[in-house]
């Protein structure tokens, strides 16, 4: 038997994802490439400066994998938040990309 095993890794080389299938591996690269576009935005700008380094990633990665939703916020509509498994049906926002296999600390909630 053949399987081929897809291992997505980060710019730095840090492994991300490792799954066997192609269309979750390209997904989870596509977040990962926005959220670095987005943390280079964030960095350029100067916005929260003091943030640090493995918030912002998690910030931005959050971000590009809620992409569809983010747009709609910004564009004035209700941002239609799912809250059950049941009620994803064939959603495309999270539902091919699986959890982040990454490293970083969940955000701090504001103080």
């Amino acid at each position: 038997m053949i399987e081929i095993e897809y291992v997505v890794r980060d710019q730095k080389g840090a492994e991300r994802l490792r799954t066997t299938d192609k269309k979750t591996a390209d997904a989870y690269d596509k977040a990962l490439e926005s959220a670095e576009r987005l943390a280079d935005l964030l960095r350029h700008d100067k916005i929260l400066p003091d943030l640090p380094e493995s918030d912002l990633e998690e910030l931005t990665i959050y971000l590009a994998r809620n992409a569809k939703t983010v747009e709609r916020i910004l564009k004035g509509k209700s941002a239609e938040i799912e809250t059950t498994e049941t009620e994803k049906g064939d959603s495309e926002t999270d539902a091919e990309l699986p959890e982040a296999t990454s490293k970083v600390a969940p955000l701090r909630a504001a103080s």
